[in-house]
């Protein structure tokens, strides 16, 4: 059986959701993150970077979010979570998956530990490195809110649901304590998680990782 190694509100929430979605029997892990447990001799046999999301599934172990979500779609072609191969569709899925966790994702992490990027006890470093992020976020965030509202249809991609919804909510749900502009507040996004949230596998998803209100 599929096994998720995960963390509550972590990035492991992303093939969390995809896995609900999909409806197939799975088990999840939990990896006790508030006691360090992501680098414990076990999992780092598992992720040597250690950190989380895993998947494994029999033989196969498998780390990096974006790894395990594109895994999740080619072995459940028919839930048709991706666009086919070789389509343009495709190609424009490769570049949104890639961007959001190569620049959306990648900007965050910098947001939320900025001392990461200055000296350490440089405070005033930590807040203007902190501060930086948050501002590019938000660009960022009005280039998602433009897209949605230019082509005026319920998901990321369009009229169909994929697996790039349970990474945009994912992320966005990421900013919810932003004290500037939180993604909700924009105007093609808030409505767009709301989308996201009245979906019985979100739903469950929220219900198993224990996550109440807010939720983005």
């Amino acid at each position: 059986m599929i096994q998720l190694h995960h963390y509550p509100s972590t990035a492991s929430m992303v093939p969390h959701i995809l896995l609900e979605e999909l409806g197939q029997p799975f088990e999840l892990v939990l990896v006790d993150r508030a006691h360090q447990a992501q680098k414990s001799p076990a999992y780092l046999r598992l992720n040597p970077n250690g950190l989380i999301p895993v998947l494994t599934d029999g033989d196969l172990v498998l780390y990096e979010t974006a790894a395990i979500c594109l895994h999740l779609c080619d072995t459940h072609p028919d839930a048709g979570l991706a666009p086919p191969l070789g389509s343009t569709e495709r190609a424009h899925f490769y570049k949104w998956l890639m961007w959001l966790t190569n620049t959306l994702q990648s900007t965050l992490i910098v947001y939320f530990y900025p001392e990461r990027w200055a000296e350490e006890g440089h405070l005033e470093g930590v807040q203007q490195v902190k501060s930086h992020a948050e501002a590019r976020i938000n660009g960022m965030l009005d280039q998602l809110d433009q897209m949605l509202g230019g082509h005026g249809n319920a998901w990321f991609m369009g009229e169909t649901y994929s697996m790039l919804d349970p990474y945009l909510f994912t992320l966005c749900r990421w900013t919810r304590g932003f004290a500037g502009r939180p993604a909700r507040d924009y105007e093609h996004l808030g409505p767009y998680l709301l989308r996201m949230l009245a979906r019985p596998a979100l739903q469950r998803v929220l219900r198993r990782e224990k996550i109440t209100a807010p939720y983005f």
